[in-house]
Order: structure tokens, then C-alpha cells, then sequence
């Protein structure tokens, strides 16, 4: 009996320091999952600001030409140093040989505009723990990095007319004279910017963040190659409106320089956003 006893003690003892570690590891999910949830750690908002674009008809200028732009966002706080977010973004942009100094610039004549429609993903991570509803950590900074699609559609406005650029091939795309196709109007952007938040109660944040997209496109103002084509071969195939539009210089000279294909487009979002979380708030810390 007593080796029965001694025996079944050592099983025990065994047992519980196998089971140990499983007991704290469920009770920290537990206790976890108690401090939120979903929705509580979910946000929903709009953005309004300013876009803008840089290429080859504006290398330098921020702010050149900006447009009012806005859209919708989706936020969920993994925890108080970082958040998933999703976004919509529409607006346009636009650029104007015509406002140049360079007279080379003013000469070539051109010009365009593109409605933008973005939609990207990604993380803002924060500078500082973040958090609504508590005395403290009520306001960051952040990092944001996304990944993203956008839409354009580059045309220019001829008698109160407008007219797609990408539909007439102007450098020549898909014709005997260029063995590139036409460019697509859906392509891929990476959106990185900076930008500071604060939380108003327990529910509503406001943010202001400046982004820059990364394109992998040269075709946003409708303008790459360094050359012109041979206006003759684009009437031929494409029309006379073609031609015209693929040289528009006021001081006609095919072997000028267009633009610059060593660079691709990009262009900028700088907006205020006001976010409302979904869910209630509770009184457990968010992880550190």
C-alpha cells in the first residue's frame, strides 16, 4: 500500500509539471482575450486633404497643382505600438508644361491630368504606446508603410474635350514603331509617410499623416520615352489626333527631348483623418 501511494504521488507530480505550463499559457489567452476585442480594437474613419504629383512635368515643385482628395479608412490596433490599416483614396492630379521657367520645358507643351484611385494596406507603427481612452498615451507618432493598387487614366482637355491619352498611344505603344504595348491603368504603389495621432475620449482619434507613393510606372502623366515617334507612322495607325497629341511643341522639333525614362512617377497625399472605434472600451491594458 505505502509503494502504491509513493508511486502514485510521483504520477501526480509528473502530471502537474507537464500540465503546469499549459494552465499559464491558457490563462494568459484567457486574460487576454478578456482585455478586447474585435471591434473594440477596430476603427472606422474618413480622410480629407491635399494630392499632388511628380514626374516629368513637375520634378521639383510639392504642392504643385494639388487637389482636393479624401476617403475611408479601416483601422485594427494589434496592440498600443501597432495597427493594421486599410484605405480608400480618390482625387486627381495634374501638371502644366506652360507653368515652367525652363523655356526647353515651356516649348515642349505639354500637359495632363489623371483621376487617382488608391487602394492600399498595411502597418502604422508608433513612436510612443498608443491607446484610447486611458490618461496617458493618448497621442504618437507613426511610421506608415502600405502596399497598394491605383487606378489612372491620363487625358488632356483639347476645346473643353476631354481626351484619353493612354487610348491614342502618343509614344507610339502597340504601333509598328514600338514593339511596347499600351500601358495599363491599374498598377501598384507603395505608400510610406509619416504622421501624428491623438486620441478624444474613449472613442474618437484624430490623425494627420503626409504620404508619398512609390509607383512602378512612368505613364502617370502619359510621358517616358526621351524621343518622339515618327508622327507619320501614328497617323497611319492611330489617327491624326495621335499624332498631334505625341508632339504638341510650339517650336515643332521631333528630335527633342520628351521626357526622362530613367525615373518613374510618383505622387503624394498629405490629409487629416478623424477615426471612431467600433466597439466599446474596457479597463484591461493593451499588450506592451
Amino acid at each position: 500500500m505505502k509503494f502504491c501511494f509513493k508511486g502514485s504521488f510521483l504520477i501526480y507530480k509528473r502530471f502537474i509539471k507537464i500540465l503546469l505550463p499549459f494552465f499559464f499559457l491558457f490563462w494568459g489567452n484567457v486574460s487576454f482575450s478578456q482585455q478586447a476585442n474585435f471591434f473594440s480594437r477596430s476603427e472606422f474613419g474618413f480622410s480629407i486633404g491635399q494630392m499632388y504629383y511628380l514626374g516629368d512635368l513637375n520634378q521639383f515643385k510639392p504642392f504643385y497643382k494639388s487637389n482636393w482628395a479624401g476617403g475611408l479608412m479601416f483601422r485594427y490596433n494589434v496592440h498600443s505600438r501597432l495597427s493594421l490599416r486599410f484605405n480608400y483614396l480618390q482625387g486627381k492630379v495634374e501638371a502644366y508644361d506652360s507653368d515652367a521657367k525652363n523655356p526647353v520645358t515651356i516649348n515642349r507643351n505639354l500637359s495632363f491630368e489623371s483621376p487617382i484611385k488608391e487602394v492600399a494596406g498595411g502597418i502604422e507603427f508608433h513612436y510612443f504606446p498608443f491607446q484610447f481612452g486611458q490618461k496617458r498615451n493618448t497621442a504618437t507618432a507613426y511610421i506608415l508603410a502600405q502596399m497598394g493598387v491605383f487606378y489612372m487614366s491620363p487625358s488632356v482637355i483639347i476645346n473643353g474635350e476631354t481626351i484619353d491619352l493612354q487610348a491614342l498611344g502618343t509614344e507610339g505603344q502597340g504601333t509598328s514603331a514600338n514593339s511596347k504595348r499600351k500601358y495599363s491603368k491599374f498598377q501598384v504603389c507603395i505608400p510610406l509617410g509619416l504622421g501624428v495621432k491623438a486620441s478624444v475620449g474613449k472613442n474618437v482619434s484624430f490623425n494627420f499623416d503626409l504620404a508619398i507613393r512609390k509607383t512602378f510606372t512612368d505613364y502617370l502623366d502619359d510621358v517616358k520615352s526621351a524621343s518622339y515617334v515618327d508622327p507619320a507612322i501614328i497617323a497611319s495607325e492611330y489617327g491624326a489626333l495621335a499624332a498631334d497629341l505625341s508632339n504638341q511643341s510650339l517650336i515643332d522639333n521631333r528630335y527633342a527631348r520628351r521626357g526622362n525614362p530613367t525615373t518613374k512617377d510618383w505622387y503624394v497625399y498629405c490629409g487629416g483623418m478623424v477615426t471612431i472605434r467600433l466597439g466599446r472600451g474596457n479597463k484591461c491594458p493593451v499588450l506592451r
